[in-house]
């Protein structure tokens, strides 16, 4: 494994950590670049719906691996909360960046890759809200389903798809 690997059921190393705060996630953050052939949010009409967003820093996840096997749950919540901050500035961004458009917060959808019989999806998914929170907190919190998956996009651990109600 390289330096700025992600590390295997557990959060990012020094690398990692030294590029928290610049694509974070976080307010103000830009928007993540895809790691395909689509785009990060689109908007239309009063509506903004993200892609699926993973736990990345920079373009690098931060955490690999199955939740109750190699990942903990609470690595897993603080995932779930990063990709839950970068669906967010993924929306922000697909707004020209002007997030005094994000009305309200509709639908979220947390996707979880755990082993077997592993049934704390709404523990692990409550980062993804806490992240909500922090990133949008004017706009309310939304519904939510906590979804369990055998296998995610690069190993991630969680994915998060968000839905927004937008103004014009």
């Amino acid at each position: 494994m390289s330096e700025g690997d992600p590390v295997p059921g557990g959060a990012a190393g020094a690398s990692g950590a030294a590029q928290a705060g610049a694509g974070d996630g976080g307010p103000g953050a830009a928007a993540p670049v895809p790691q395909g052939d689509y785009r990060a949010a689109v908007v239309d009409g009063g509506l903004a719906l993200s892609a699926g967003m993973t736990p990345r820093v920079a373009g690098r996840l931060t955490v690999t691996g199955l939740v109750g096997g190699d990942v903990d749950p609470a690595v897993a919540r603080d995932a779930a909360g990063l990709a839950a901050r970068n669906a967010v500035a993924a929306v922000v961004a697909a707004l020209d960046g002007d997030a005094g458009r994000l009305r309200r917060l509709l639908r979220m959808t947390v996707y979880v890759a755990c082993v077997d019989g592993f049934t704390d999806l709404s523990a692990v998914a409550d980062g993804a809200t806490a992240g909500l929170r922090e990133a949008a907190p004017a706009a309310g919190l939304p519904v939510r389903s906590a979804i369990g998956v055998r296998s995610l996009p690069s190993g991630a651990p969680v994915e998060v798809e968000l839905t927004a109600a937008v103004r014009p």
